[in-house]
């Protein structure tokens, strides 16, 4: 099964990323620069969908979200 999800990082004041997934409500986790960030978002999306399977729950993915970003002058 062929899953894709658009990850959004932050970079927190101490320096740190923490790492949000939409189509996951609650799938949150961190990392200390941008690769660990990456490597720990993966770890969670894994045990995200290995626990909605187990539960026998639908398995969200954003395979037909577009995104766009807009900037504006204030």
């Amino acid at each position: 099964m062929q899953l894709t999800y658009k990850k959004l990082m932050n970079k927190e004041p101490e320096g740190q990323y923490t790492v949000t997934v939409p189509a996951l409500p609650g799938c949150i986790t961190y990392g200390a620069n941008v690769d660990h960030a990456i490597e720990m978002a993966k770890e969670a999306i894994g045990i995200y969908v290995e626990e909605l399977q187990s539960r026998g729950e639908d398995v969200p993915d954003d395979s037909t979200t577009l995104e766009y970003s807009l900037n504006l002058t204030a």
